[in-house]
């Protein structure tokens, strides 16, 4: 009997290994994915990267651009009047750019998780209490998630790049 060959598996981050508490697991597997989500980004070829690859008109650094726009609503209390522009990275923008913009969001998103010592507690806004913190921990989960999954198959789309 001939050895079967072993494929090779792509090299994926798995899941982190976070502490037992809520805000712990909610907190470590959001940061997972804000980590999948901009290494996906970060060093895709212009100008493939602000590309169309589906009817919708979806494009890898656009998603980014969205999910800044997402941290900054949903943590720090900014208003967005347009959700729909918020999938289009200014032409101007570099992947850099549009990269460090979303870190930046998610470091000021952090300080603000930081001060926030129950879950059920709204999170603080000027003029009145935002969500609670599970929910918006919750939120960006999913929010986060399902774009990371539209970013690895444009990502793979625009250069074959897989993994986390």
């Amino acid at each position: 009997m001939s050895a079967v060959p072993r494929r090779r598996g792509r090299r994926d981050t798995p899941p982190p290994r976070t502490g037992s508490s809520e805000t712990e697991v909610l907190r470590g597997f959001l940061d997972y994915l804000r980590t999948s989500v901009s290494a996906k980004v970060e060093g895709a070829p212009e100008p493939q990267v602000r590309t169309a690859v589906v009817p919708s008109g979806t494009n890898l650094l656009g998603l980014l651009n969205h999910l800044t726009f997402v941290e900054r609503a949903t943590f720090l209390g900014e208003r967005v009047t347009d959700w729909q522009a918020t999938f289009h990275a200014a032409p101007s923008d570099s992947v850099a750019y549009v990269v460090a913009r979303y870190r930046e969001a998610v470091a000021r998103a952090n300080d603000v998780l930081d001060g926030c010592t129950d879950l059920g507690s709204p999170l603080p806004r000027p003029g009145g209490p935002g969500p609670g913190v599970r929910w918006a921990l919750t939120h960006m989960i999913e929010e986060t998630g399902r774009h990371a999954g539209h970013a690895d198959i444009l990502r793979e789309l625009i250069d074959g790049a897989t993994g986390r």
